[in-house]
């Protein structure tokens, strides 16, 4: 991460991370943008509804997981996709871009991306199996980390006013409105309001939800 930040990469993708400690809060710098057109790009994870760090850190852009329909070049339709991480911190402060209702600290995610291994990624191994087949099909959101981070490229890096999905940006995302990833629950979270209008942290709904965020860019427009 610090050798990357500090040799000037636009875009910096993660694709790990594991269960929220009263410590992480300490590791944030790492996951804070070294320069205003520096992103980060985290993972949120792929075992369902909950909470991970360092997708938890407030200066990262948390991504995400969708299942993607498409009919060759055209996109059909997406659900949120079941493993997607997603939920309400018990550790991380709110940051000043996010306003949903029913999570007084960061709420995990903020855009999303193809994650779902049935509808994801084609990639190449030299090596190849013993069968002898080179080609294979991946997904988890450790493949949407970096289609994320790869727009923000494309679109030469963040700014003071994209370094998320902006709202103001949200006519360039595809909102994804249904979908779950699991039973949302409230045990052991003070930071998280126990009301029907926290279904939101796990289940797809019209605007921001936790599963997919803001939803997935229809290109660099979108940041």
């Amino acid at each position: 991460m610090n050798y990357a930040k500090s040799h000037g990469a636009i875009a910096v993708s993660n694709s790990y991370g594991g269960g929220e400690w009263s410590g992480e809060a300490g590791y944030n710098s790492v996951y804070s943008p070294g320069a205003t057109n520096q992103v980060i790009t985290v993972s949120s994870g792929d075992s369902g509804y909950g909470v991970e760090f360092p997708a938890a850190a407030p200066g990262v852009v948390a991504v995400g997981g969708t299942s993607l329909s498409m009919s060759g070049t055209t996109r059909l339709g997406e659900t949120a996709w079941s493993g997607a991480g997603s939920g309400c911190s018990a550790v991380e402060s709110k940051p000043s871009n996010q306003s949903d209702p029913s999570c007084s600290r960061r709420t995990v995610a903020d855009v999303s991306a193809d994650a779902d291994p049935n509808t994801g990624v084609a990639v190449y191994d030299s090596y190849g199996s013993s069968g002898g087949a080179n080609w294979y099909q991946f997904g988890g959101t450790s493949v949407a980390s970096p289609i994320i981070a790869s727009v923000y490229a494309l679109g030469g890096g963040g700014s003071a006013s994209n370094t998320y999905a902006a709202r103001s940006y949200t006519v360039n995302m595809n909102d994804v409105t249904s979908g779950s990833n699991g039973r949302c629950t409230f045990s052991g979270n003070p930071h998280k309001t126990s009301s029907s209008t926290a279904a939101y942290l796990c289940t797809a709904v019209a605007g921001y939800d936790g599963p997919t965020g803001l939803g997935t860019p229809k290109g660099t427009g979108a940041f």
